[in-house]
């Protein structure tokens, strides 16, 4: 089997000590690791210095989905807690009854039983309607009208954190923050798009202001981010559906960055499937909104981007296969091992490393 599509050839040992616990103090404070496919010494930066890398004829494409209060804590009616972790946002809903539907996982001591009801607080409770295959439940909120339901979730629930993010009695008010872009707008994902965790209002700012165009994606991240690929051939592992919604807006400013010649900068591996799931069909991007499944990995021809911004992955995950499928696998696991010896934090609240393909005018 070819090297690139084998599971073990993804792996790499990082000590536990770098994996991020906490944000930097200041997002754009963050280091950056600056990678230029073909040459062997990637440059050492801040994230602040982003902009220097970006061109003006270029465009910045980000995804604005944003994480909502998915983690309910609650009990059930024999009085035994139970964990509801909601794996979509839904949108099945009928204001007039303050109800809505949507699917999730229950943690508790034995699995619930349809019709089973778990109250979170006097505002929310939900209901199992079915069970579905994967451990997933259908369930049926119960909110407080008056309120809505976006409102009584943020009072009842907890953004979910990575399960690598250690916290005693969850999410802080750190986290609360700090886990969302500054241009998170669009409710629905169940962790953030990491990559643009990096970004202030004002060094995106600073880069449109150079004439750079500025466009978004929503692309809801979902529970399967985190699922282990299992595949020793990774060509085998089936990728998860996320929401998906391109504008027209978005696709007109692409055209017109290519047509001067800009490159197209792709903020996180979920804007790079979101932008390249639109081409699919045609081989040209297109306004969009369905469920991506889109896997990406070595051999994949890029029609849309150019480069990529993106945060230091797990091994042996999807993630990492897209990844080399832009700057190659030896090329990221060489950069990896250079970010190790360096001390570069890693996953969701830690550093960030720029792709880029070709230097822009």
């Amino acid at each position: 089997m070819q090297e690139d599509l084998t599971l073990s050839s993804y792996n790499y040992h990082l000590p536990e000590q770098l994996i991020a616990q906490h944000p930097a103090e200041k997002r754009d404070n963050s280091r950056l690791m600056v990678v230029h496919p073909g040459n062997n010494e990637p440059q050492h930066c801040r994230f602040s210095d982003i902009g220097r890398f970006i061109g003006k004829e270029d465009m910045l494409v980000v995804n604005d989905t944003r994480v909502f209060p998915a983690r309910l804590l609650g009990q059930k009616e024999t009085g035994g807690k139970a964990e509801v972790f909601l794996l979509e946002f839904p949108v099945i809903e009928n204001k007039n009854s303050g109800t809505a539907v949507t699917n999730g996982l229950i943690k508790s001591s034995k699995r619930p039983k349809t019709g089973a009801k778990i109250t979170i607080n006097e505002m929310l409770s939900c209901t199992v309607i079915e069970d579905l295959e994967d451990g997933k439940l259908k369930l049926s909120l119960q909110y407080d009208q008056l309120l809505g339901l976006a409102e009584t979730l943020k009072r009842s629930g907890q953004v979910p954190l990575p399960p690598y993010i250690s916290r005693k009695n969850g999410c802080t008010t750190e986290d609360v923050h700090r886990y969302q872009t500054v241009y998170a707008s669009q409710p629905g994902a169940v962790a953030a798009p990491t990559a643009g965790l990096h970004f202030t209002d004002e060094l995106l700012r600073g880069i449109t202001e150079q004439g750079t165009l500025l466009g978004q994606v929503t692309l809801h991240v979902g529970y399967g981010t985190f699922a282990p690929v299992r595949e020793t051939d990774i060509t085998r592992h089936q990728i998860h559906r996320e929401y998906l919604s391109i504008s027209q807006e978005t696709v007109d400013k692409i055209a017109l960055t290519k047509k001067r010649g800009g490159k197209i900068w792709a903020v996180g591996t979920t804007t790079v499937r979101a932008l390249e799931y639109g081409a699919k069909k045609t081989g040209r991007l297109e306004a969009i909104e369905d469920w991506c499944d889109l896997y990406i990995y070595p051999g994949f021809q890029f029609k849309v981007i150019d480069n990529l911004i993106t945060n230091f992955h797990l091994p042996d995950s999807s993630l990492m296969f897209l990844v080399s499928a832009l700057c190659g696998r030896e090329t990221l696991l060489d950069c990896y091992k250079k970010a190790i010896k360096e001390q570069y934090r890693f996953f969701s609240y830690g550093d960030a490393m720029a792709i880029i393909s070709e230097p822009s005018s």
